[in-house]
């Protein structure tokens, strides 16, 4: 719980400290992968960093957390905590990583707002971060203690490549040591580390997308191209781009233990799995499990492509949906294709599909069509408690929910 004076001070200057957030975190980036190349070459999604995602992620969050603090004193919004704590384990930060991050986020906060940081306005700020540096390394410790983790990435064998789409593959691994394969549950990911050609070692994340149970693990990764919009050039994904050039049957990947707060919760509710894209992968774990379970309540599924020969895993989506006691799918790509299977032509669109009362939701895609879908949902009365989310990439919701 913040302190009183601090509550005070932190209310009085959050427009300001709000207003410059942006370009303090900018400036925080630039400090840190000065004085620490190594975070940006072996830790830091570098594509995201120069897209700036990442900074608007980090801004979000903090303004989120102190807005949540002098608004809400008595509770924590342990969401948002936990999302960004299972990906901070699955990346194997440390509590003294956090040291640095204060030492250059407090240094580019006085360079922005200079005089402005008073004795007390620093003390404030001071408590805001350590309140949620201090939550989040205990998260990171309980997660890192339930997996039995040190936070290392581990060798991992390709026992089987499959093509599952034109930018779709699915990569089955076992550890390579013959080790005994740790739990998870539907809907976590794993991290997977590979040696890029000048020499930079990064991580991404990948859901996996079979249930538990099975005597090995699966990921499916879709290699992410190079696009323009609105006169700007993404850059293709390195690592999706290293796997699918370079990663074949008998290859080691360096994986990490599964992490991930989008799991499905016990419970007899009817479901409603929604995802679009690559976001299929975690729905495709959570339907499987779902049939092992012998669900019974009614599970609608929803998913939403740019076209049928994109739709990853779709005779998966329809047999483990076929399983199921009362299951229905609803499928929409924005282009129709001569010879594929049909489906709705536009964006996903949940006005003419039924949500029964007491539903709960899971979303898992671009953040536009969760946004979307989010907002439709809550249109027909699912509480937003019971909407739960999994992003891909810098966790950019909080900034404009």
């Amino acid at each position: 719980m913040l302190s009183e004076q601090s509550a005070s001070t932190v209310r009085a200057t959050l427009p300001v400290v709000g207003a410059a957030i942006g370009e303090i975190t900018e400036r925080f980036y630039a400090g840190l992968f000065t004085a620490h190349p190594e975070l940006l070459r072996d830790l830091f999604n570098r594509g995201n960093q120069a897209a700036g995602t990442q900074r608007q992620a980090l801004a979000g969050s903090i303004a989120a957390f102190a807005t949540h603090l002098v608004e809400h004193p008595d509770e924590r919004p342990d969401a948002m905590l936990s999302r960004i704590a299972n990906k901070h384990a699955s990346l194997g930060v440390a509590p003294e990583q956090y040291e640095v991050v204060h030492e250059h986020l407090f240094a580019a906060i006085v360079e922005v707002l200079g005089d402005a940081v008073t004795a007390e306005v620093a003390a404030a700020w001071d408590e805001v971060y350590w309140l949620m540096a201090n939550a989040l390394i205990a998260i990171e410790k309980r997660l890192y203690d339930e997996n039995a983790d040190d936070g290392a990435l581990r060798p991992w064998v390709v026992t089987e490549r499959v093509e599952e789409t034109a930018d779709v593959a699915t990569f089955r691994i076992r550890p390579a040591d013959g080790g005994a394969l740790p739990d998870f549950r539907a809907g976590q990911y794993v991290s997977v580390g590979v040696q890029l050609p000048d020499g930079a070692r990064q991580i991404r994340q990948y859901s996996l997308s079979g249930a538990p149970g099975s005597p090995v693990r699966r990921i499916s990764v879709k290699r992410v191209r190079a696009e323009e919009n609105a006169g700007v050039t993404s850059p293709e994904g390195e690592v999706s781009s290293h796997l699918h050039a370079h990663v074949r049957e008998g290859s080691v990947l360096e994986v990490s233990a599964p992490y991930g707060d989008l799991v499905l919760h016990d419970t007899d509710a009817p479901l409603l799995l929604a995802s679009a894209g690559i976001g299929v992968t975690p729905v495709i774990a959570m339907l499987e499990q779902l049939t092992i379970t012998g669900h019974k309540a009614p599970v609608t599924v929803v998913h939403g492509d740019r076209s049928p020969a994109e739709h990853a895993l779709r005779a998966e989506h329809e047999a483990f949906a076929g399983q199921l006691a009362d299951a229905e799918t609803h499928f929409w790509y924005e282009r129709a294709e001569p010879g594929h299977p049909a489906g709705r032509t536009g964006l996903v669109d949940l006005s003419g599909v039924t949500v029964r009362p007491g539903t709960h939701a899971y979303l898992c895609g671009p953040l536009p069509f969760m946004r979307a879908v989010r907002t439709q949902l809550l249109d027909k009365g699912v509480p937003a408690s019971d909407i739960h989310y999994e992003v891909f990439g810098p966790d950019l919701w909080l900034a404009h929910a």
